[in-house]
């Protein structure tokens, strides 16, 4: 199987996957966000403000579907989720939901390690699942992002800034491909450090694709996508235009660019 088909196929289980998670987006009981502007100041990000009460059973049921959905799209994956319903415990479910919530990486692998399961799985089942509360977060905290003057990272997740697309009138919108939000930024500032000199920051195009480039800045050495989606057939979720446009983060990286600004150690 080519690059080309994996990507599709991994495009068409994406798209399915966001269909479940519109669905349980409905479901979602209401809650409130305690915007403290210290702890937002203070760097807080939104989600940990939300004042959540999860149904226990509802999330299983969700987890279970994601389950069968992934064993009906690829039967050959059956016997890696065989274990997997006994481990839904209401405990675990609530750690899942905290750790998935931070995106808590080296949780999981543990968990993965502790009970025998690929490390993969209880990530993918705890973002895939929690990703629609997520975005009702997102929704909810919109007009307080709108109003936030926003580098490097998502205000309500954390997410690492990486996309941008283009609105009606040709201004930059960085899209959080996690949850959702989205805010207008300079269209010659660099997302990762603020950088805004015209002379270090530039674009990168391909061939015959001009919807598609690469803002890229030699200060930081980072890049952000940005799409004109305006010029896409298809009207796609932010989640699959960031996957359609993966080519574009491997031009990127191939060129020394980097989707996360690296920290410096002050010694």
């Amino acid at each position: 199987m080519s690059k080309f088909d994996i990507l599709e196929e991994l495009q068409e289980f994406q798209e399915k996957i966001v269909e479940l998670q519109e669905k349980w987006k409905l479901e979602i009981a209401p809650f409130k966000i305690n915007f403290d502007q210290a702890e937002i100041d203070a760097g807080a990000p939104i989600l940990e403000l939300a004042e959540l009460e999860l149904d226990i059973s509802q999330t299983q049921r969700w987890i279970m579907e994601l389950i069968d959905f992934v064993i009906g799209f690829k039967p050959s994956l059956k016997w890696r989720f065989i274990n997997i319903p006994d481990l839904l415990t209401n405990e675990n479910i609530m750690e899942w939901l905290g750790k998935s919530l931070i995106t808590d990486r080296k949780y999981f692998k543990h968990f993965a390690e502790e009970h025998g399961i690929e490390e993969w799985i209880p990530l993918f089942l705890a973002e895939s699942t929690f990703h629609p509360l997520l975005q009702l977060i997102a929704e909810t905290a919109q007009p307080e992002v709108d109003r936030m003057n926003i580098i490097e990272n998502c205000p309500v997740c954390f997410e690492p800034i990486r996309m941008a697309t283009l609105d009606g009138g040709g201004k930059k919108v960085i899209q959080c491909p996690r949850c959702y939000a989205h805010w207008h930024a300079k269209h010659l500032q660099c997302s990762h450090c603020g950088n805004e000199d015209h002379i270090t920051i530039h674009f990168l195009t391909i061939e015959g694709v001009p919807a598609m480039q690469i803002q890229v800045c030699e200060q930081c050495k980072c890049y952000i996508k940005i799409l004109d989606t305006k010029q896409f057939i298809t009207k796609l979720s932010v989640t699959l235009l960031d996957l359609s446009s993966i080519r574009l983060d491997i031009i990127a990286q191939d060129k020394g660019y980097f989707s996360i600004r690296e920290k410096k150690v002050i010694h």
